[in-house]
């Protein structure tokens, strides 16, 4: 059911003080409509309220893993948007009890609440029968969404970049201090990277209706890079220059499996087993419209945005020349 944004319209974005969260709740607060950002910690969402004018955004608390807290942060609202997720599971905060049985908690708490319109954030390479685990939670959490609300709209966005990242960031951290950067499992697997400001407006255009396919859409940028295209953009955008070094799938394996036990994991084993799938848009998707262009978004290229905020990583800041 589509909902007119506007100030009479009440949005609850479950997961919302993300880095995605961030750029949506901007988004909708741009129409005019109230945002209930349902998160664990609401007064760390404090950041999100000057996005909107005063008494637009209002941080509430909700855990996905406890499904009576949920409710409340769904009640009279016009549509609900859940972007729940993590990259690595840590303590009681598991594949699982986030991204599958969360998912189906939010939208079982969202159809309790009588909320007519449902969009679920899920990710490109979302399949059962994946040797990763996150993804085969992603696609547990579609199905749990689809049995509440058979009508939701699902959207599987790729690589997301922008000025927050963890992805351009990352490895822009990693050419600063090290003198060579791996390409896993020899830097072949490609990425179709999507600005988070498209797939923003791409959710927004969901809430309002306008993405009525019963298969998920896809958002890929306009680019497909390998994992070696993107190293060398990021040496390049970072100025440095560094050696890149083939690290075949096994040994990366070994060294995730060994990594995952930090608190903020550099790579974990399940993370490496997601690089040996291709993350782009699927030609069904492209052929059926599922897309940011189908959307009449017209994709961000990386070029125009990630050489801005990776300047930090240059060897003198802001003060380095960096010419296209």
């Amino acid at each position: 059911m589509a909902v007119t944004l506007n100030n009479r319209a009440l949005v609850t974005v479950y997961g919302g003080s993300g880095f995605l969260g961030r750029h949506l709740v901007r988004a909708i607060a741009r129409t005019g409509a109230r945002i209930r950002v349902a998160v664990r910690r609401p007064d760390l969402a404090g950041h999100l309220q000057p996005l909107g004018g005063v008494g637009q955004i209002v941080p509430v608390q909700a855990n996905v893993r406890y499904a009576d807290s949920l409710v409340t942060a769904a009640e009279d609202a016009d549509a609900v948007v859940n972007l729940v997720g993590i990259l690595f599971a840590s303590g009681k905060q598991t594949f699982e009890t986030v991204q599958d049985e969360g998912a189906r908690n939010v939208a079982e708490a969202a159809k309790a609440a009588g909320v007519s319109t449902f969009v679920h954030v899920s990710a490109i390479g979302a399949d059962a029968n994946s040797p990763a685990i996150y993804a085969r939670s992603k696609a547990a959490g579609e199905t749990g969404v689809k049995d509440v609300y058979p009508d939701a709209t699902i959207v599987r966005p790729s690589v997301v970049f922008g000025p927050e990242d963890d992805f351009f960031n990352r490895f822009g951290a990693l050419a600063q201090i090290s003198p060579v950067l791996p390409l896993i499992g020899g830097g072949t697997t490609k990425f179709q990277p999507v600005f988070v400001g498209d797939v923003a407006q791409a959710l927004v255009a969901a809430i309002e209706g306008r993405a009525p396919a019963a298969a998920p859409y896809e958002l890929g940028g306009p680019e497909i890079l390998s994992m070696r295209d993107v190293m060398e953009r990021v040496l390049a955008y970072t100025m440095r220059s560094r050696r890149l070094v083939n690290l075949p799938f096994w040994l990366a394996k070994l060294q995730g499996a060994a990594l995952q036990w930090l608190p903020n994991p550099p790579l974990t084993l399940d993370q490496v087993r997601l690089l040996e799938t291709d993350n782009v848009v699927s030609g069904d998707a492209i052929k059926d419209g599922r897309t940011l262009e189908g959307l009449e978004i017209e994709p961000v290229p990386v070029a125009s945005v990630v050489p801005d905020y990776l300047e930090q990583f240059r060897p003198r800041g802001q003060f380095s020349v960096y010419k296209t």
